[in-house]
């Protein structure tokens, strides 16, 4: 089972433990068959791991989900870690945000094709919507995002960094969404073009359009 490309790495020599293999085989699974159309089996044999085996690890399928929700925090927390690294101004920061977003989602879509979607935007928006009432693990992936973004239109000097930091997101997953029902990947490009020159513009204090 091929981890999804964002956060990927190259293979190691020694093989993965079987809970390592159970979350990235989760994780796959979650992403092209959602959260209702993945079972524990489904999990164990794309991880090569006897089924009995899985509850070692994991009691139930809610376990394994919310490790798979951990794996993509880290995923995230290492991103804005990268981009605070390599960039010292707020703005270049945020268009270098917006350019790793963008680079992971098309190369998702080039490997697995453009229906799948941002796979941040299309966990939440399941956990949201389970039968059994919102998980609170929903929010989680897009409030690491909000969060820091704000934090970069604070650094701007922005009053209103909480609204941008919304329109932000709100633009990019749109643009994920529209991607993925249209079939046109160059149409994520696009929109991050857009967003980076909206970032510019903000901070040059010209009027956003």
């Amino acid at each position: 089972m091929t981890d999804l490309a964002q956060g990927g790495g190259s293979a190691s020599a020694t093989r993965p433990g079987k809970r390592e293999r159970l979350v990235s085989a989760a994780r796959e699974l979650v992403y092209f068959k959602g959260i209702a159309g993945t079972s524990l089996a489904d999990i164990a044999n794309a991880a090569d791991v006897p089924v009995g085996n899985v509850y070692y690890y994991f009691k139930t399928k809610n376990e394994i989900v919310g490790a798979v929700v951990r794996t993509y925090e880290d995923q995230l927390q290492t991103l804005v870690s990268e981009v605070e690294r390599r960039h010292q101004s707020p703005e270049a920061r945020l268009e270098a945000f917006v350019a790793v977003l963008v680079e992971h989602a098309v190369a998702a879509t080039e490997r697995y094709g453009t229906q799948y979607g941002c796979p941040y935007g299309t966990l939440s928006s399941e956990l949201a919507m389970r039968a059994e009432g919102p998980d609170p693990l929903a929010a989680t992936l897009m409030r690491i995002q909000l969060d820091w973004t704000e934090q970069q239109f604070r650094a701007m000097g922005r009053a209103d960094a909480r609204d941008l930091a919304i329109e932000l997101l709100a633009a990019y997953q749109g643009a994920a969404v529209l991607t993925s029902t249209l079939g046109d990947a160059e149409l994520l490009t696009r929109r991050g073009q857009r967003l980076q020159q909206w970032i510019d513009e903000l901070a040059v204090g010209r009027p956003a359009r």
